[in-house]
């Protein structure tokens, strides 16, 4: 982890414990986020497809991001170029805001939901977890725009460069191109 993500998270991990910081930190973000909301929206829940919802990730994997996008592990030049001009403070507070606002579902179910659950529960739900909020380490899926999750799934089954984690490699592969779909409208539909 690089010097400064320790430094973000230890402020992270000191609101936890101090409602009153997380509550400054917090509006502090809504502040810090101004350009965030051009493509992510004000609370969190992208502008377009494309885009992924911010709102309900963990603070900790929001840092997360951030520093992969500063060491280039994850590959987007406009995003790479946001990311510097955050100072330590200001990478808490984003990802604090974020983590607080509602995520509705994206999509309503369809018709093929149980489908996706199905495959959600046997490839995906051991890190993502049994309702697709994520964790620290790993991603909030519910209620993801279907777009993102159809273009993220497929870099990943493609090794196309802008995301490396191996293991997802591995379960994408094992899901199949032809069941991201299913995937897409399981988890834009969850709360």
């Amino acid at each position: 982890m690089a010097h400064g993500a320790g430094e973000a998270a230890d402020l992270v991990s000191r609101a936890a414990a101090d409602p009153a910081l997380r509550q400054t930190l917090v509006a502090e973000g809504a502040k810090a986020a101004f350009f965030c909301a051009n493509c992510h929206g004000e609370a969190g829940i992208s502008r377009f497809g494309n885009v992924p919802n911010l709102a309900g990730q963990h603070p900790q994997y929001v840092l997360t991001q951030i520093e992969a996008f500063l060491s280039g592990e994850r590959k987007d030049a406009f995003m790479e170029g946001l990311m510097r001009v955050l100072n330590e403070r200001e990478k808490a507070a984003i990802a604090l805001m974020y983590a607080a606002q509602n995520v509705p579902p994206a999509t309503a179910p369809g018709p093929r939901t149980a489908q996706g659950a199905q495959l959600f529960g046997m490839y995906c739900a051991r890190c993502h977890q049994e309702d697709a909020h994520g964790g620290k380490d790993f991603p909030r899926l519910a209620g993801q725009q279907p777009e993102y999750i159809r273009i993220s799934l497929r870099r990943y089954l493609t090794m196309s460069g802008e995301r490396f984690y191996p293991p997802m490699t591995a379960a994408v592969s094992q899901l199949g191109r032809d069941n991201i779909e299913l995937m897409a409208e399981y988890l834009s539909s969850l709360p």
